[in-house]
């Protein structure tokens, strides 16, 4: 989710998203009910997670807490995520609301100052936007506000909707606790923290920075978002392949350079970068793969969906129902879970492709896509993974679609569709790297490249 880019592009321009920015209870309510009802309705398997009586008392749970006489499109949205963030599932999620966060940076709005990455159950600080140079990156986080931080994420984790806690701790390390922080506690002007520095504990007091220009305007954030090419040796290249969407014919066009570059000269190894990835389609993964295989391939072993009422009202409004694809959502029975099959992707011509040995490299922030690419490169042999499993499961409830609630115009995403891995295996885990190296703090250190360039020249 590129929250710095829409927000920078939107600082100027953004006004009220929503037709309103109030709602009434009964409102609230109403939407509510619909929520639950959509879910189930829509969702390939509402229950593949979490049980069905789970579920069921976190609604009523939530429900009760429907007590004002009005909710601000913030609190609407925040009520309705932890309904759909019970399910535990990544792709079924109201979206962090940037309209929200854009609005209250704009009006100089303020945030925390630490970010954070999780590692082995320890929070460890990974950038201190504050003014005190005392805290270094790599202390850990003890307590917000006389709070232990795992209370803290305790709050936040119903905001974020993930199949584990693993994926839950990548999308706030993605997401930033700063943004997360706001949204679930408000704004604040001051903290107190402790931090404990080579098992030392220190209580510091901290200021609040402001949202724009203190914060987004100075990082970068985790996903990576640009296509690159590079000769790393006389004997290894180097591709980060960029988002697996936007313009198809524009990455068509770098893959095909980039392996004209590769061939033109006898190369040996080729290392692609799926690190800190976005994910996409794959219409953009497998062309990638298609470099890369020996023989025909799928991206999926199995591929089912789930048609519903509003899915086909969706596809009719939002599609280009003469598309095979789309046929088979109106033509199958509303509730009916179907197999659909996109048939084999033929490969490169044998002169086109790189035939020496791949390398794929992975971390926790390898999301959707790039977490099916690279169990598929895996499972076909075509390529090791390198790196950290991932946040996601290759095994995945994705296939999203979205849609407003009626009431607030809330944007609702739903995975319609499961992916199976073509060696349909299934532990729950992310893709497993054949090569296991962490990635500490998602910083400039790249540990996992660097040790396996050492790997190679050895």
């Amino acid at each position: 989710m590129k929250i710095k880019l829409l927000l920078i592009s939107s600082i100027i321009n953004v006004g009220l998203i929503y037709g309103q920015n109030q709602f009434s209870k009964e409102e609230v309510l109403s939407d509510l009910n619909y929520l639950k009802t959509s879910l189930e309705d829509t969702h390939i398997n509402l229950f593949a997670y979490t049980s069905k009586k789970a579920f069921e008392e976190n609604y009523k749970k939530v429900k009760n807490d429907v007590k004002k006489d009005s909710f601000s499109v913030l609190e609407a949205t925040k009520l309705f995520q932890k309904v759909v963030s019970n399910v535990n599932n990544g792709h079924t999620r109201i979206p962090f609301p940037i309209a929200s966060y854009i609005n209250y940076a704009k009006s100089g709005g303020t945030l925390f100052p630490l970010e954070i990455a999780i590692e082995n159950g320890k929070a460890i600080v990974r950038k201190n936007w504050s003014t005190n140079t005392t805290i270094k990156v790599g202390d850990k986080l003890i307590c917000i506000n006389e709070q232990p931080i795992q209370e803290i994420l305790n709050k936040i984790y119903p905001q974020i909707s993930a199949e584990r806690i693993y994926f839950k701790h990548a999308q706030l390390e993605n997401l930033t606790l700063p943004r997360f922080y706001w949204l679930v506690f408000g704004e604040q002007r001051s903290f107190t923290v402790k931090i404990a520095h080579n098992d030392k504990h220190s209580n510091y007091n901290l200021t609040s920075i402001k949202a724009v220009e203190d914060f987004e305007m100075k990082r970068e954030d985790i996903l990576k978002h640009d296509m690159k090419f590079d000769v790393l040796s006389n004997s290894i290249v180097y591709i980060q392949p960029g988002d697996f969407g936007g313009d198809l014919d524009r990455y068509k066009q770098f893959i095909d350079s980039s392996f004209t570059k590769i061939n033109s000269k006898p190369y040996k190894r080729l290392i692609i970068d799926l690190r800190n990835h976005s994910g996409g389609d794959d219409a953009f993964s497998d062309y990638l793969v298609s470099y890369i295989a020996n023989k025909p391939f799928k991206w999926a072993s199995r591929f089912q969906l789930k048609t519903s009422t509003q899915l086909k009202q969706h596809t009719r409004k939002n599609r280009d129902t003469t598309q095979t694809y789309w046929k088979s959502v109106l033509k199958h029975k509303n509730g009916s879970i179907y197999d659909y099959d996109f048939g084999y992707y033929q490969p490169q011509p044998e002169k086109k492709r790189f035939k020496g040995k791949i390398y794929v490299l992975v971390n926790r922030q390898s999301y959707s896509q790039s977490t099916v690419t690279a169990a598929q490169i895996q499972d076909y042999g075509f390529g090791s993974i390198v790196g950290e499993e991932t946040g996601e499961f290759p095994n995945l409830y994705a296939s999203i679609y979205n849609y407003k609630l009626p009431k607030t115009g809330i944007s609702v995403e739903v995975s319609k569709g499961k992916i199976e891995r073509i060696s349909r295996i299934d532990k729950n885990t992310g893709v497993m790297p054949d090569l296991q190296i962490k990635d500490h703090l998602l910083d400039d250190k790249d540990e996992i490249l660097e040790f396996l360039l050492k790997r190679i020249n050895n």
